[in-house]
């Protein structure tokens, strides 16, 4: 039985105020669409400074004492693909968009109104559900499903 297996990191952060949180309105052909900001785990980076990293790069914002909340995952051409969950109430500066798209603070209660990315409407139930972790997506009959776990 093989253990090991080629694996990607990603992370994405809920940043809230109140009833408020920080969106992107993402750009790229291949997940557009509202979501919550983040991005890649570099080589050698410890996941907490690879999304504190990613957040001020996205949004101008300055996080700390990001908790991570759950996952998304999902295999694919030899490929676990893993998106580390983080959420905090914790940051400073302004918000400022960048290249990846457009940032705002939303009400999170209007959140299932907007443009949302694909799927983002149950892996929102995930940052905020206390007893869901995880999002895995897999492959039954060609059709990719999900369960929320």
């Amino acid at each position: 039985m093989v253990r090991t297996e080629k694996v990607e990191f990603t992370n994405m952060c809920m940043i809230c105020n109140g009833g408020k949180v920080v969106v992107i309105d993402r750009k790229k052909k291949d997940w557009s669409g509202v979501t919550f900001p983040g991005g890649h785990v570099e080589l050698g980076e410890s996941f907490t400074d690879a999304v504190i990293r990613e957040i001020q790069e996205e949004t101008g914002l300055k996080i700390s004492s990001p908790q991570l909340c759950g996952i998304k995952d999902w295999s694919e051409n030899g490929c676990r693909y893993v998106v580390l969950f983080y959420k905090t109430t914790h940051f400073e500066g302004e918000l400022v968009s960048s290249d990846e798209g457009k940032v705002w603070w939303e009400e999170i209660d209007n959140l299932p109104n907007l443009n949302l990315s694909l799927d983002m409407k149950d892996m929102l139930r995930v940052f905020t559900e206390d007893d869901l972790s995880e999002f895995f997506y897999y492959q039954k009959n060609s059709k990719w499903l999900y369960d929320l776990k």
